[in-house]
């Protein structure tokens, strides 16, 4: 039997009233009035109707989380700290898979459909600012990823450059010269691999070492396959690198399985290192050198900034914030 705030009213012997008070948080109530509301929701197990709340308030109680690809583990785990943090909220979180398709993006920066959502944390890919700013927004958003910067809406993301940079130094800190970098994409969408790839460039620059286009590795999507095929190319082509700096740690777990098919030794004969700080990456053999993002941070942000919109007055302009990473070592780098 589900209890009504009228059966808490009685047992606590106050208000109907009062009791709403209690649940939403109202500051005046008396210390003793509130402590015998609270015994007795605590002993009728008591739980607000949500659907009923958010209807008064004039929302939905859900928001969306949109991003490219589920497959990949760091949009799963991210999508997991999202839910968590959302969950402080009383929010339920609908995850869309966009597939980085511009059709399925706009019905995401339209707010999915009419009054199913608060609200959406997105991570595009084919869009851009001018995109996001067009048409009418019928939901507050957050933008995560690389894809638009200073944009319509409030953004979240890592340094990219600044973390693809200190990875590469690292691996030259190693005594590494010949440094390959797998994952390079020169078309509209690949923003995050250009990034990679200007950090990757500047810390050899840095260091006095030329860029070997021979080293650089196109890889049209970021799965473990890409990553073994890029490996096995560099290996046939003869460009044998020392090193190996994959942009996202799944093409990493792929080159470390085609340098073990090639009876290459990580990190003896070449040191491989990756970037995300998947759960995965904690379990390959070796253990996965990595940059880690701080997901958990990032989603938290994501969500408060989502929930200042909702609560907040429109028109504030939007804010850029960056998240923190850590280079974690493993054992192949």
């Amino acid at each position: 039997m589900r209890h009504r705030l009228k059966d808490v009213a009685e047992r606590a012997g106050v208000s109907v009233k009062t009791v709403s008070n209690v649940v939403n948080g109202y500051p005046h109530v008396r210390p003793d009035t509130r402590a015998k509301v609270e015994e007795a929701i605590a002993a009728l197990k008591y739980r607000p109707n949500l659907s009923a709340r958010n209807l008064r308030r004039g929302r939905t109680g859900i928001i969306a989380l949109a991003v490219p690809k589920l497959g990949l583990p760091y949009f799963a785990e991210l999508a997991r700290h999202v839910v968590d943090a959302a969950a402080k909220h009383e929010w339920t979180v609908l995850i869309d898979q966009t597939n980085g398709s511009p059709e399925q993006e706009r019905m995401v920066a339209l707010g999915i459909r009419d009054h199913l959502i608060d609200g959406v944390i997105f991570s595009p890919l084919a869009l851009t600012a001018a995109d996001l700013a067009t048409g009418s927004q019928r939901a507050p958003m957050v933008l995560l990823g690389e894809r638009v910067h200073h944009g319509p809406a409030d953004h979240v993301a890592i340094d990219n450059v600044a973390a693809a940079r200190d990875m590469t130094a690292h691996l030259i800190a190693l005594g590494r010269r010949r440094i390959a970098a797998i994952g390079v994409q020169h078309t509209e969408e690949g923003v995050t691999a250009r990034l990679r790839l200007a950090g990757y460039t500047a810390a050899l620059t840095a260091a006095g070492i030329p860029v070997d286009e021979r080293l650089l590795v196109p890889a049209s999507a970021w799965h473990r396959t890409e990553g073994a095929a890029g490996m096995r190319a560099l290996l046939a082509a003869g460009a044998r690198p020392d090193a190996v700096f994959c942009f996202n740690d799944t093409l990493a777990l792929g080159a470390l399985r085609a340098l073990h098919e090639a009876g290459l030794r990580v990190p003896d004969d070449v040191a491989v290192a990756g970037f995300d700080g998947i759960e995965d990456g904690r379990f390959s053999v070796p253990t996965l050198t990595t940059i880690a993002p701080d997901k958990e941070r990032l989603a938290q942000i994501a969500v408060d900034l989502l929930a200042a919109r909702l609560s907040g007055p429109d028109g504030a302009p939007p804010q850029e914030r960056l998240v923190d990473y850590q280079l974690r070592r493993g054992e192949s780098a």
